[in-house]
């Protein structure tokens, strides 16, 4: 019998087993080959979750002592809330664990970190083609009908 899932934040000794599912959600979205994230970006995500000074948060998802899961979220000012707005940047499951409620899990950790941080809302981004976590999604949030447009720079 399996162990029940854990989500709690993520450790530097959890970095041999946070890399495989980051290294998975970054070739999800195709940021492999020619496009892939240069070694620094990586480098620099993760010591910004170990920094006290930096807004950005990361929690895993534990499984029999293994990570099965990751989420990556973000506090910033908003111009029409008091509170500090919250960003989920980064939810990834293994593939393995999909269907199980690892997704939902993280994302309702998000919440309870958001609301413990008095931020009033959390929202995310996902794209268009990613029906299956669009299931989940329309579960557990509210779609905003909102757009997103951007420019690299």
């Amino acid at each position: 019998m399996s162990t029940p899932l854990i989500v709690r934040p993520i450790t530097r000794a959890d970095y041999d087993q946070w890399l495989p599912l980051w290294e998975g959600y970054n070739a999800f979205y195709k940021r492999t080959g020619p496009t892939a994230l240069a070694p620094e970006i990586t480098q620099m995500t993760w010591a910004r979750f170990h920094d006290g000074y930096e807004p950005m948060h990361a929690l895993v998802a534990e499984s029999d002592g293994k990570l099965v899961g990751l989420v990556h979220y973000l506090f910033h000012r908003n111009t029409i809330m008091l509170g500090p707005v919250c960003y989920l940047q980064d939810l990834f499951t293994d593939e393995s664990q999909r269907g199980k409620g690892v997704g939902k899990a993280l994302i309702e950790a998000v919440y309870a970190q958001a609301k413990r941080a008095g931020s009033p809302r959390v929202y995310w981004h996902t794209h268009h083609t990613n029906q299956t976590a669009m299931r989940l999604y329309d579960h557990v949030a509210e779609h905003s009908g909102f757009v997103v447009y951007r420019k690299d720079i």
